[in-house]
């Protein structure tokens, strides 16, 4: 089986491919601090290639509850109803889920922008959102000094389906 990780315009019926007889995978590296990157972890912010030595499969197992580092530490938003009501915990993923215009985008970047000076890094993943509201969190992040904490996924409303 094959996925087109790009539009495929050219790609019509007939036309040659050939496999890379590898397994997708991406850089990964602290290098990608500060950076804004697609959903192949290529900048997309205009500041030039991000060198990695390492890289880690696309589609890699999560790591089993048993052999995770415990959740022993709360990590607060800055929002007082959220940490009174909904504790998170720092090291655990959570996803923001809500209709369109019910706050979602104001929640995780204040939670972001809360985190500055806690050791956290932070992962802000924005799929299929304008181009526009994806830059304003952006100029947001860098405005309030979060983007040294902070790594941006975005693809955007426009991008093929297997990307997004």
């Amino acid at each position: 089986g094959i996925v087109l990780m790009g539009d495929g315009l050219m790609i019509q019926e007939g036309s040659f491919v050939k496999a890379t007889g590898r397994i997708a995978q991406i850089p990964v590296s602290e290098a990608y601090l500060g950076r804004v990157v697609n959903a192949l972890a290529k900048p997309i912010d205009g500041k030039g290639e991000i060198i990695a030595s390492e890289s880690r499969l696309i589609e890699s197992p999560a790591p089993c509850i048993i052999s995770r580092r415990s959740i022993y530490e709360p990590l607060q938003t800055g929002l007082i109803a959220i940490d009174s009501m909904i504790p998170i915990g720092r090291g655990q993923r959570e996803l923001i889920i809500g209709d369109r215009e019910t706050g979602k985008t104001a929640v995780a970047t204040d939670t972001i922008l809360n985190q500055k000076g806690q050791g956290v890094i932070c992962v802000y993943v924005a799929i299929g959102q304008r181009a526009s509201s994806v830059a304003q969190v952006v100029t947001t992040f860098h405005e309030e000094g979060a983007m040294e904490y902070t790594i941006v996924v975005a693809e955007m409303a426009d991008s093929p389906a297997t990307l997004q």
